[in-house]
């Protein structure tokens, strides 16, 4: 069984034997070396599993693969990993990978967004993202002209969908203006005046929303800094694919930490941030108060879907720092060094700057330099 799983993760080239690669922004795989291709067999639409049954027995409901994978001792990032294909640097952190990979049983996803954007666009987009970071150290910029390549990687995530009704008490402020008088100190004499004041009238409410949640998307790994990778959204997520060992040919998968009932009250969490946006367009007036909310969740489904990110890790001043692009649609984020001696420089020159206008001014303005 073991070779049988890991011979249907190969795509060897039916004219010259080599491996072939997912070509990004196409549906085939093409050989670097004869220039072959074959193309990718079209499937049915992706399958969302139902969220209950998952709960119950995740195994029983979600189909499983053997991948060869590898964890590092520096991040602890598990991922797949072939010695053959893959530079021995994690892709996480740019540590040397130094344990062999093992062959491990993990749940298969359900969908894949396949590469749209190739790595030369990617290093492209990289390249200018780093020129416009004011204050980053230029040895930053050589390091990630002088990188060999990036890691081309499938990210996973999680995706729910709910059918949501909620129950919610609270206060609707509607606004009205009164007319006071004060008495206030002008020239060192009391004076009386006349003001208009807000204020706000609070009348008890209650009431009932309901929404439709479709693909709200958790991240399932631990091992890249979660503002960056949330930050790479939106994902076209119409675009995924049903999954197919074929789009993964040449790249890394990372193999999901965060297990299915903690990515869901991640979900909850950001659908009770829609909700209460709901509850406030619902009580209307000038201003609201929230009370009790008691949401109710049903038909829940969910899918393990991988996103694919262009990763590159470097270090500086002993320290690494990860950047990465959405192979989809080229956004950039990352971690950044700064330079202090550009921004003591710059400091100096707002010093400067500043002592030159004081001058100016006390001379009488730039009048008084004719």
């Amino acid at each position: 069984m073991t070779d049988a799983a890991e011979e249907g993760r190969r795509f060897p080239c039916a004219m010259c034997g080599a491996k072939l690669a997912y070509a990004p922004g196409t549906e085939v795989l093409a050989c670097a070396y004869c220039g072959h291709e074959n193309r990718i067999a079209a499937r049915g639409s992706v399958e969302e599993l139902d969220y209950l049954a998952g709960l119950r027995d995740l195994a029983a409901t979600v189909p499983t693969e053997e991948r060869r994978t590898v964890k590092c001792d520096a991040c602890a990032a598990s991922f797949e990993f072939d010695p053959k294909l893959h530079a021995s640097a994690c892709p996480f952190c740019g540590s040397p990978i130094v344990v062999a990979p093992t062959l491990t049983r993990v749940f298969q996803p359900q969908g894949v967004l396949p590469f749209q954007i190739a790595e030369r666009d990617a290093r492209a987009a990289l390249k200018t993202w780093l020129g416009s970071r004011w204050f980053a150290p230029n040895s930053l910029a050589t390091a990630a002209e002088q990188n060999g390549s990036l890691s081309g990687l499938y990210v996973p995530f999680w995706t729910y969908d709910s059918q949501t009704a909620t129950a919610y008490t609270g206060q609707r402020g509607d606004a009205y203006w009164v007319t006071q008088t004060v008495t206030v100190n002008v020239n060192g004499k009391p004076q009386r005046q006349t003001r208009r004041v807000r204020k706000i009238r609070w009348t008890p409410v209650s009431g009932r929303v309901a929404r439709a949640f479709d693909d709200v998307l958790v991240v399932a790994s631990h091992s890249l800094p979660r503002r960056y990778v949330e930050a790479l959204a939106p994902w076209p997520l119409g675009a995924v694919k049903p999954y197919d060992a074929a789009w993964l040919a040449g790249y890394r998968a990372e193999t999901y930490q965060v297990a299915l009932d903690d990515g869901f009250e991640d979900a909850r969490h950001q659908m009770d941030a829609v909700i209460r946006g709901d509850i406030r367009r619902d009580i209307g007036g000038d201003a609201q108060r929230i009370g009790h909310v008691d949401t109710r969740h049903a038909n829940v489904t969910f899918k393990q879907v991988l996103l694919p990110v262009w990763m590159a890790a470097y270090r500086h001043g002993g320290k690494s720092y990860r950047f990465m692009v959405n192979a989809a649609t080229g956004e950039v984020q990352g971690e950044r060094p700064y330079s202090w001696v550009k921004i003591a420089l710059a400091a100096a020159a707002a010093l400067v700057a500043a002592g030159i206008l004081a001058m100016v001014y006390a001379g009488g303005g730039f009048e008084g330099l004719n």
